[in-house]
């Protein structure tokens, strides 16, 4: 079975192609993978098949739907489905709300909910939905389409982590709860960290980050998220690369009043504007940051408050493990920024926590240990691939729809 799985992004889309083997033993095999950078008129391709040369060019890519008519005909021409049509197609969809738990077929009344919840992820629930829709328009009616929710590796935070401090009645009648993101990289991350550990996922404990132009921590204990720093939106926690994270709800309200706009302009403002971009005033791009800060102020400080938000999230979610067996970073920056883990990390000593500087300078863009052996709460490095999430349930929703 020839399983593409999509990940639909505001500006991005990232796929993988697999051979998948339903019920059987083996895991699925990747036959391509690839992304679409920047979508606009100068997007970055870069696509790979399996055992194939690269391909890497830029080109007008002006949103979702033509990122993915483009790639589904790099691979037709690369006959990187090795001669098979595509039986299904997995989709990556950030928030599923009280009523996605897990993932789904795709039909009208599931796009139609999709569409509904919008409004608490005005970046990520449009172009997941769009990905749907041109997949569908280019392969058919007859192709099974999966939707595979971020928010679902948090439904079941206990209460004390998802609840808001608001009248129980109005959290009640609009499903008002912290539901958590990243769901897929944080299920990749643990599965891997297991293989690494050589223990069963339900045996795990863990203070992982996501940290991209998207960022969050979360608190894994005995296999489950047990806390995440994302609420009722993407919006919440972290500081993000145009995403405010945490803030005095009184601040909307304040906006609203003080710059004579309505509350949807500043919530765009915390959304588009804040984060990075917002205190640096020039990008909200962490690389960009870092090769500034020596000379300018404002990226000095947006790159501090950032590893300072982080650090604190970092100290609150080990107190409420008691503990954690490691602590985990993936996401771009987490994955290629080294100084940038190393400030978080300082001054943890108190936890146990303490990099090598050597392998964390060396571990850009790979897997690997940030911390010596023997360190009493060790640090990796664990790229993840939500891809391969996507396309494992993808293969189980069809198994059980017969």
């Amino acid at each position: 079975m020839i399983v593409l799985a999509l990940n639909c992004g505001s500006s991005s889309l990232k796929f993988q192609a697999f051979v998948c083997d339903p019920g059987g033993p083996r895991p699925p095999r990747r036959l391509a993978r690839g992304l679409v950078d920047r979508l606009g008129d100068q997007a970055t391709l870069t696509f790979q098949a399996e055992g194939g040369v690269p391909l890497r060019q830029r080109e007008a890519v002006p949103n979702p739907e033509a990122a993915i008519r483009r790639v589904l005909a790099w691979l037709a021409a690369e006959r990187a489905f090795e001669g098979a049509p595509v039986d299904a197609v997995g989709h990556r969809v950030v928030h599923g709300g009280e009523r996605f738990t897990q993932p789904v077929l795709v039909d009208a009344e599931v796009a139609a909910a999709i569409e509904a919840l919008e409004v608490l992820a005005p970046l990520h629930n449009r172009p997941s939905l769009a990905g749907i829709h041109a997949a569908r328009a280019a392969l058919g009616a007859g192709v099974p389409m999966v939707a595979v929710f971020d928010t679902a590796f948090h439904a079941e935070m206990p209460e004390r982590a998802s609840r808001y401090a608001i009248p129980h009645e109005l959290a009640l009648k609009h499903g008002i709860r912290r539901y958590g993101f990243h769901g897929l990289a944080y299920r990749s991350v643990l599965g891997r960290y297991a293989e690494l550990a050589g223990l069963p996922a339900e045996r795990v404990t863990l203070v992982a980050f996501h940290l991209g132009n998207g960022c969050s921590a979360a608190a894994i204990k005995g296999g489950r998220s047990v806390d995440t720093s994302m609420g009722l939106s993407p919006l919440e926690g972290l500081v993000m690369g145009t995403r405010s994270g945490d803030v005095d709800p009184a601040l909307v309200g304040h906006l609203t009043r003080t710059e004579g706009v309505t509350v949807s302009e500043v919530e765009r403002w915390l959304n588009e504007r804040a984060g990075l971009r917002g205190l640096s005033g020039r990008s909200h791009d962490m690389r960009d940051l870092l090769a500034r800060e020596r000379d300018d102020a404002r990226a000095r400080l947006a790159v501090e408050v950032f590893c300072y938000r982080a650090r604190k999230y970092l100290g609150a979610y080990l107190a409420a493990l008691g503990g954690a067996d490691a602590v985990v970073f993936s996401g771009g920056i987490g994955e290629h920024a080294a100084e940038v883990r190393a400030r978080i990390c300082a001054g943890m000593e108190w936890a146990g926590l303490v990099l090598d500087p050597a392998l964390n300078a060396s571990t850009v863009g790979r897997e690997g240990r940030l911390s010596s052996e023997g360190t009493r709460l060790p640090a990796y490095v664990i790229p993840a691939d939500e891809e391969r999430v996507i396309a494992e349930d993808t293969i189980a929703v069809l198994a059980r729809s017969g």
